[in-house]
């Protein structure tokens, strides 16, 4: 059980020492996985960046994801279980906000470039991965050197398809409990991160105010 993101962004701070010397960029999926970014960042001294994907929810249920989508790439789960009109549709809608979101974490700074960087990606937790393996993909289009997964806590099977991916060079989970049923579940205080406080955590480039 983690006491908020700040700490868990401390611990995996701690974990990720190793990669101090080497030239490093920390991209965060907002708005979860800013707090925990920012710290990392800091802590490494790096520069932070976001990734800008949402997840495909099931038709029947959103909050079940099926796949996820970026300005350039989408992954699916299971397309053939799907009405592919459907798929179509969301990532049209999605990527519309994407590009939102992108003029706005954007407006004073532009991405980094990370071509031949090592890339830390970073989130409060992942339950299925689909997010995490089209913020792989997106990065991966841009040449870095090596890409590195963090994230605090995970069920086992997705730690293992992440770790599966080609262009995962490493993966540093926490927790990955069997029992594991939501993200949330690992937390005592899993607030929503607000878009103002998750702008302000990435124009600052730390975290401060109330603990999230």
């Amino acid at each position: 059980m983690f006491k908020n993101r700040s700490e868990a962004g401390q611990l995996l701070a701690h974990e990720l020492m190793k990669y101090k010397d080497e030239p490093v960029v920390v991209i965060a999926i907002p708005r979860g996985g800013l707090p925990l970014g920012a710290v990392v960042a800091d802590a490494l001294g790096a520069p932070l960046d976001v990734a800008l994907t949402k997840k495909i929810g099931h038709p029947f249920n959103r909050e079940y994801a099926i796949g996820a989508v970026s300005l350039d790439q989408v992954v699916i789960n299971r397309p053939g279980d799907i009405d592919p009109y459907y798929i179509e549709k969301e990532t049209a809608r999605l990527r519309d906000l994407l590009q939102e979101r992108h003029e706005l974490f954007h407006r004073h700074k532009p991405p980094v470039d990370v071509k031949g960087k090592t890339v830390i990606i970073i989130d409060d937790g992942i339950a299925t991965g689909n997010t995490l393996r089209v913020t792989v993909a997106l990065v991966a289009a841009g040449n870095p050197g090596k890409i590195v997964v963090a994230i605090p806590v995970a069920p086992p099977s997705a730690v293992e398809r992440l770790r599966a991916m080609p262009e995962v060079a490493a993966v540093t989970c926490l927790e990955t409990p069997w029992d594991f049923q939501a993200v949330g579940q690992f937390y005592e205080d899993f607030r929503p991160v607000s878009d103002a406080e998750a702008l302000r955590i990435f124009e600052g480039g730390t975290v401060s105010g109330a603990p999230l």
